[in-house]
């Protein structure tokens, strides 16, 4: 027999066309759940004020709430614009999916209680639970994270977020700082995020030329990628340091950047280039800035870099993975949950420049060795993190928590 259709709100501070890792799979799950015949609405922020109040993306109904604009402290008025909203759209979801659960979660806990609804948290990053994530923003604003203050706040905060039916763990890191913060571990539920293997795919060494010319990247040579966000604790200045000495042994690679520093306060952008400009690579490291279809440049290269010093989870990892290229990451936050070391891909320490350089070069010199690893990292996708796989995950929690009932407390 057919389950009957769930109706789910997922609940986050920012949404597509923001782009960012929570935000893409925000969308692509809300996508997936349509498609398997549950209604979804969104609610986020107006975070620019071009965004509509309402907007529709296919059967999916956007609805962006105040305050308008995109000063980081604006995000803290969702907490209150939300709660009218949660009520008046009640017959609209069961369940409340929090994706990045710092800020609102409170707000998506509590109305989940008034009006007796499902609520499950999901942490975008590390940090959340147990506030590190805003210590950067309070030391930007010369506050402290030790105060009396906050952890006052922390732990009223904390004490109403474990009131929700679940949390959703991106990565076993996650669940650790769940668990240290005191959360059930029978709330803590291991649902890690994924990718479209039909969207991130391989194409041949044949078509990349082609490809190449068409993004105005160099049609021969090898391209070593990377893809995010230009921020200082992805390891990047220490990347372009170790490719400053490494680029004139490999005289045919292009170091390509796929992606801008934006908004984030450890943008390191303005940096990178100057230090490109300065050691004059200019030739040798490419900045593409921000682009919308980021698996174009992922299938034209050859090799992936993430020197990553934090992660909770690595969304762009996985998409390099399944688009079959051989990958180097660090052993940070999440990435050990995804990588084997020499098995689907290279796995050095964060922060070392000599490990980041010798792993560089062992690809460089081996391409056997590097599509090897290639075709192992797109077979650990299709095996544990395709978006309809994950979005099954997804259905069977709210399944069981707005048909059992069961709350934990």
């Amino acid at each position: 027999m057919t389950a009957a259709p769930l109706k789910i709100c997922i609940f986050t501070e920012t949404y597509y066309p923001v782009m960012g890792g929570g935000e893409t799979q925000a969308r692509a799950l809300a996508g997936k759940l349509v498609e398997s015949g549950n209604p979804v609405i969104i609610l986020t922020r107006r975070s620019d004020p071009v965004f509509a109040k309402v907007e529709q993306y296919g059967d999916v109904t956007v609805h962006r709430l105040p305050p308008t604009g995109s000063s980081h402290g604006k995000k803290w008025g969702l907490l209150f614009s939300a709660i009218p909203a949660l009520f008046r759209l009640r017959r609209d979801y069961d369940v409340i999916l929090v994706s990045g659960f710092r800020v609102v979660g409170m707000t998506a806990v509590l109305v989940s209680k008034l009006l007796g609804k499902a609520c499950i948290l999901k942490a975008d990053s590390l940090g959340e639970m147990s506030g590190d994530f805003f210590r950067a923003g309070m030391a930007k604003m010369k506050l402290s994270t030790t105060s009396v203050f906050f952890r006052l706040f922390l732990g009223w905060r904390n004490r109403i977020l474990k009131k929700a039916d679940a949390f959703a763990a991106i990565s076993s890191p996650v669940a650790a700082e769940l668990r240290a913060n005191r959360v059930d571990p029978r709330q803590i539920h291991m649902i890690p995020n994924s990718v479209d293997p039909q969207l991130f795919i391989p194409i041949s060494p044949e078509e990349k030329p082609a490809l190449r010319q068409q993004l105005g990247l160099p049609r021969e040579g090898r391209l070593v990628v990377y893809t995010g966000r230009l921020v200082s604790y992805k390891g990047l200045p220490l990347l372009l340091e170790v490719w400053q000495k490494i680029a004139p042994i490999y005289p045919d690679a292009t170091l390509l950047l796929v992606g801008e520093g934006g908004l984030d306060m450890h943008n390191c952008e303005a940096e990178l280039r100057a230090f490109a400009d300065g050691h004059n690579l200019q030739q040798r490291v490419l900045f593409t800035g921000k682009v919308q279809h980021v698996q174009a440049y992922l299938q034209a290269s050859d090799i992936f870099v993430f020197p990553t010093e934090r992660e909770a989870f690595g969304i762009s990892l996985i998409e390099a993975m399944a688009c079959g290229l051989a990958v180097i990451a660090t052993a940070a936050g999440g990435i050990p949950d995804i990588l084997q070391d020499r098995q689907n891909g290279l796995m050095i320490n964060a922060g070392a420049a000599d490990p980041l350089a010798a792993a560089l070069g062992k690809l460089l010199d081996d391409p056997a060795l590097a599509a090897t690893l290639g075709r192992a990292a797109r077979r650990t996708v299709l095996e544990k993190y395709s978006e309809a796989m994950v979005t099954g995950q997804y259905l069977a929690l709210f399944r069981e928590l707005v048909l059992s009932g069961e709350q934990f407390h």
